[in-house]
């Protein structure tokens, strides 16, 4: 087993299905993909070792712990790390530059993270930490500056707010990368404030000019905001429009009926926003607004149809937020008894889950999240990617909330398919199949969503958060399992197998509001 043992991160997961999740060894085997044997043999080194879980222990640690025969890195040249301590404070210097160093000395060292980890883990222990040293820190800043700079954070002007928020973190010693993903602006356009600042002072940080709008044109501008209220107070069959309510369009036809004038529909947008008015909808349909349905259904059902043996394809969505409290549902009971719960009760916490469901084999993966954003989105990726190493391409197919397309999710997708990145971490290629906007019923998994609710969430009266985890981690086990011992594919209208044409229909909507 030595010569073919799996990777820490694998042997992690292992023991953590099996002593946190309390799945047993043959799940272990479905969801690790390896044998039932094998899953057998590292949970008996794990209590040969007198360990216990949960671990605190670092890779190389738990490695030495459960292969006490295996040389491997212990076997590596220390670093010197009183020189390095020493080395580390002289200006410029870096844990880069002496890496490359104790790599001339010791060609079969250990590599750059491994040996930063190494030092960090030496300051640690020995009270005190790594000297940094940040070229970009602007060492003083008069007071006078400094006063200024925090009125401009104040201020609605975006430009000030950006140069005093960059400004004062590169005094805190702040990297500039991260300055520069808060401000949303480049790091050489940062860098040029730098210089600005160090050079000449607060006077030239290139600020833009405000521009002076004439007094006319900001009266006119307050004569459409009033005339285009007037035209919402009143109804479109006033001014021969045969609709019931307003819209851009409409609303800038009549106005120009009016007035004689003309007026773009962003125009009119902008106005009404501005006056505290917005579109609301009365109702919710299963119909999807997005101009691109069609071709975004069609990209999904063709690389679903074509979707090959070493090809995953992943619907993603969060459950949640759920309050822990007694539910309602329908359940048998006598005809003259009416089971009733209290309206008002105290939840005992909540819960989100987030998942992702693979279709061609109708298996979910899931953890429990604290917030929906786009970190727990990342987190679910690296999860999934780490768990289908052995697949060449995988698919991830969600809708269009705000943090399932964010820039920074976007990033981290590029990220993972740097060939770099693929090489050390032997992940397959990631790409993005999302669904048109406002088409949740697209999306499969919130029929297994909606399914778990109505089996272990409704009539329920959990007594706390981890009961229902539990359920819930059971649910999702026993699921995976069936689905094991009978395949069959998740989602057949999406899997482009419809007699006709997919269509809008009340058959087609996956997420059931009844059962969430």
């Amino acid at each position: 087993m030595a010569n073919k043992r799996i990777t820490m991160r694998k042997i992690r997961e292992v023991l953590r299905l099996h002593f946190e999740v309390r799945i047993s060894k043959t799940n272990i085997y479905s969801v690790a993909k390896i044998s039932r044997s094998t899953v057998q043999q590292y949970i008996m080194r794990f209590m040969a070792a007198g360990l216990s879980w949960p671990l605190d222990l670092r890779d190389d640690e738990l490695e030495r712990r459960l292969f006490p025969g295996n040389k491997g890195k212990n076997n590596r040249p220390e670093p010197d790390y009183l020189y390095l301590s020493q080395e580390i404070r002289k200006p410029d210097a870096t844990l880069a530059v002496l890496w490359e160093e104790y790599k001339e000395q010791h060609p079969h060292g250990y590599q750059y993270s491994y040996f930063c980890d190494l030092f960090n883990a030496y300051c640690k222990k020995n009270g005190f930490s790594k000297v940094k040293f940040n070229k970009w820190q602007i060492k003083d800043i008069s007071k006078s500056d400094e006063i200024t700079f925090r009125k401009w954070r104040l201020s609605n002007n975006k430009n000030k707010w950006q140069r005093a928020v960059a400004l004062l973190a590169l005094h805190k010693g702040s990297n500039i990368t991260k300055i520069g993903n808060k401000i949303e602006r480049s790091c050489r356009t940062i860098k040029k404030w730098h210089a600005s600042y160090i050079n000449n002072g607060m006077a030239h940080l290139d600020l833009r000019r405000t521009r002076v709008i004439p007094e006319r044109i900001i009266d006119n501008i307050k004569l459409k905001k009033e005339r285009i209220i007037k035209l919402i107070h009143e109804s479109p069959s006033l001014h021969d429009i045969n609709r019931t309510s307003w819209g851009l369009q409409t609303l800038a036809q009549a106005y120009n009926k009016i007035y004689d004038e003309t007026i773009g529909r962003t125009s009119i947008s902008d106005y009404i926003r501005s006056e505290g008015y917005t579109f609301k909808k009365a109702r919710t349909v299963l119909t999807s607004p997005d101009p691109e349905y069609r071709t975004k259904l069609q990209k999904i059902t063709d690389i679903l149809s074509n979707l090959k043996p070493n090809e995953k394809f992943f619907s993603i969505d969060e459950f949640g937020p759920v309050a822990i409290k007694i539910r309602g549902g329908r359940t048998f009971s006598p005809k003259d008894q009416t089971r009733t719960i209290p309206q008002f009760q105290k939840s005992k916490g909540s819960l989100i889950c987030t998942a992702a469901l693979e279709l061609s084999t109708n298996q979910v993966i899931h953890f429990y999240s604290s917030k929906k954003n786009t970190d727990e989105m990342i987190k679910l990726l690296e999860i999934l990617i780490s768990k289908y190493t052995t697949e060449e391409r995988i698919f991830f197919s969600w809708d269009a909330a705000s943090w399932h397309a964010s820039k920074k999710l976007y990033e981290k997708v590029i990220e993972v398919n740097n060939p770099e990145y693929k090489n050390k971490y032997k992940t397959p290629v990631v790409e993005l199949a999302p669904l048109p906007s406002s088409a949740q019923f697209l999306n499969v998994i919130e029929s297994v969503f909606s399914g778990m609710a109505k089996a272990i969430i409704h009539n329920s009266d959990y007594q706390s958060i981890e009961e229902c985890k539990l359920a819930i981690d059971m649910y999702f086990s026993e699921r995976n399992q069936a689905f094991l011992e009978n395949p069959k594919r998740a989602g057949k209208k999406i899997w482009g197998e419809e007699i006709v044409k997919a269509v809008f229909k009340d058959s087609n909507n996956c997420k059931n509001p009844k059962y969430r």
